[in-house]
């Protein structure tokens, strides 16, 4: 294990207060021995949510559930928020220095952390799509939830990042048919690249055996139940704070007898649980992500001393972005 000195500054974003976010100066302790010291080289800015926490939306009774690994401060502000870094491990055991490596954390210069909470990216996965690790483990949670078969028609709604995911994967599965579906046209072009067609809702193709819903939005779960076909599954893995959620119930839902069934990546799904770990989980998150593919969904790169105003602009307008990845200046490590 490599030594290093007692005190050391990292410069870290906060959100001051709701639509204001600074970079703070703080004092990090050296790591213990069952900890590392990680030098951010990317960080991904997973827009829907943090632009929640950004404009102060986080509704009182979901703010301890909100809650990121390593957070500090407090919703609506100030609060230090982010679940997306990927960097190299400066001090720690031998066999993980100089390795590069993804933790949910938020966005910071440098930082420390228990040996357990790093996941060293393979050789093959670029540090701009290693921050994708944390979406990627929600998508492969849902899709074992969904349980997708040989020759489904899926239908994916919600064109993020995880639907997009979602949508890519779902479509390497053989004689799988899946059809992403936004309300946001310039999405076709990344459902293009990543190998399934796209629709608008009003242009779905329905009659679905499987119908993921990620969009976020309310309307979108009715679409979902609405493109369903006989006995199909619904699974919603959008979250919707203390919303209440219209879900029309009625009309063909008994008589097409669908199933509608939720997900969510803090446990794993039931059907892998008594052989999967997080840890493997995350392990199986990294290495899909060595498909150059998933590069469609980075779209766009800005520096980390500008992470203030570049998340002030997309926490407010619809330009139709995915993850947008902060990357961090290059300096000589810590010796």
């Amino acid at each position: 294990m490599s030594t290093t000195p007692d005190s050391i500054s990292a410069s870290a974003f906060w959100i001051a207060e709701p639509g204001r976010g600074e970079v703070r100066m703080s004092a990090l302790r050296a790591p213990k021995a069952d900890e590392v010291l990680v030098r951010t080289l990317r960080s991904g800015i997973s827009r829907g949510t943090e632009s929640l926490v950004f404009n102060g939306l986080v509704p009182a009774s979901q703010r301890t559930i909100m809650r990121c690994p390593f957070q500090e401060g407090d919703f609506p502000g100030p609060v230090k928020y982010g679940y997306g870094s990927v960097g190299r491990v400066e001090v720690g055991p031998a066999a993980l220095i100089g390795q590069r490596v993804f933790c949910l954390y938020p966005h910071q210069t440098l930082y420390v952390v228990p040996v357990d909470a790093v996941a060293p990216l393979p050789d093959a996965l670029p540090d701009a799509r290693g921050v994708l690790a944390a979406n990627m483990e929600t998508a492969i949670n849902g899709l074992w939830d969904a349980a997708p078969r040989l020759g489904d028609r899926i239908a994916v709604i919600g064109a993020g990042v995880v639907g997009c995911i979602i949508a890519a994967l779902a479509s390497r599965i053989p004689g799988v048919r899946v059809e992403l579906i936004d309300t946001d046209p310039r999405r076709a072009a990344i459902a293009a690249a990543l190998g399934c067609s796209f629709a608008v809702p009003a242009d779905a193709a329905g009659d679905a055996d499987l119908v993921i819903h990620t969009s976020g939005n309310p309307a979108g779960l009715a679409t979902a139940l609405s493109l369903a076909g006989f006995e199909a599954t619904v699974l919603e893995m959008s979250w919707y704070g203390d919303r209440s959620v219209p879900a029309p119930l009625g009309e063909a839902f008994h008589s097409r007898r669908l199933t509608l069934r939720s997900s969510q990546v803090g446990a794993v799904a039931t059907a892998q649980r008594a052989r999967w770990s997080y840890r493997r989980r995350m392990a199986l998150a990294l290495d899909l992500l060595c498909d150059p593919i998933f590069d469609a969904l980075l779209t766009g790169e800005s520096a980390f001393a500008d992470l203030p105003a570049t998340l002030a602009k997309l926490a407010s307008t619809p330009d139709g972005a995915l993850c947008h990845v902060i990357a961090y200046p290059i300096v000589c490590p810590i010796t």
